[in-house]
């Protein structure tokens, strides 16, 4: 089976054209060829599918955590399976139309001297926010906004909160997979890796959720650091930077324009205000390609 690495800002899934070859059991192939120490490597698995002929997409894209989990969406996957699209020849349409779990996503693109992908921006569509719909189990609220964080029995010590500083209530938003955002004044001193776990399995998200922790350096600006559902500690993750820009609106915290910087790089992000569409701008990046072989 032929595949190939790519990665948004770090965030890195191994991609495979499945209109040329078959994956029998992608939830299954996903925790192997991911696995950064006896596979490729990656945050998960990207295939690449015909759009199904109802959804006036061009092409379709599942995607896969490293625990063989599928989610719904992926902002920076979806940038680079448009490149692998475009490069490969199997659509040069842009703006390119993607069928994802999210719906049908547009995507535009622009390309260096060799006509090769090198920059994206996908229009993510309108957030959702109602908590049944995130899902967040929150009966009454018709959003999550500024609310109070639930008991974390198994965070370790209540320590770690003030010395991020941590404002203990959390915004929480759907950009067709579900976000938790939370802010703080230190990002770097979150511990991530125990922190994370248990806000992704908390009771009151009840298809887990992915976790972000935010630090304003401006209300155009801001840090971040993401705990993904399925896969852990990433270097980015583009819906969640989209999230992100939601929550710094509906919070007052950030403008409507805004520059994320992710451990992997910067993504620019734009929630617009005609159509409430979040747009967000980055690159793809290709890093090789591979043969791997049959069971």
């Amino acid at each position: 089976m032929q595949f190939v690495k790519m990665h948004g800002i770090g965030n890195d899934y191994v991609y495979v054209n499945c209109l040329e070859q078959t994956i029998d059991d992608p939830a299954a192939l996903a925790p192997v060829i991911a696995d950064r120490h006896f596979g490729v490597g990656g945050d998960g698995l990207i295939v690449l599918l015909p759009a199904q002929s109802s959804v006036g997409a061009h092409v379709r894209m599942r995607m896969f955590n490293a625990d063989g989990s599928e989610a719904e969406m992926c902002g920076n996957g979806i940038r680079c399976l448009c490149k692998l699209a475009h490069d490969d020849g199997v659509c040069t349409a842009n703006p390119m139309r993607v069928q994802t779990g999210r719906g049908v996503l547009e995507l535009t693109y622009t390309c260096d001297d060799a006509r090769k992908i090198e920059r994206v921006t996908v229009d993510m569509g309108e957030p959702i926010l109602a908590p049944a719909d995130i899902p967040v189990d929150l009966p009454g609220r018709t959003r999550v906004v500024n609310e109070p964080l639930p008991k974390l029995d198994d965070a370790g010590s209540g320590d770690w909160m003030a010395a991020c500083g941590l404002d203990k209530r959390m915004t929480c938003v759907s950009m067709g997979n579900p976000h938790a955002v939370l802010y703080c004044r230190a990002v770097a001193r979150v511990p991530l890796a125990a922190v994370g776990p248990v806000l992704e399995n908390h009771s009151i998200f009840p298809r887990r959720i992915n976790v972000h922790f935010v630090e304003v350096a401006s209300a155009g600006e801001v840090i971040m650091r993401t705990w993904e559902r399925g896969s852990g500690i990433t270097l980015a993750c583009g819906t969640g930077a989209s999230a992100v820009c939601v929550a710094g609106v509906l919070t007052r915290r950030t403008q409507r324009q805004l520059l994320a910087h992710l451990p992997g790089g910067d993504l620019e992000l734009h929630w617009r205000e005609r159509d409430d569409h979040v747009l967000m701008t980055g690159p793809a990046v290709e890093v090789f390609r591979g043969d791997w072989p049959s069971p």
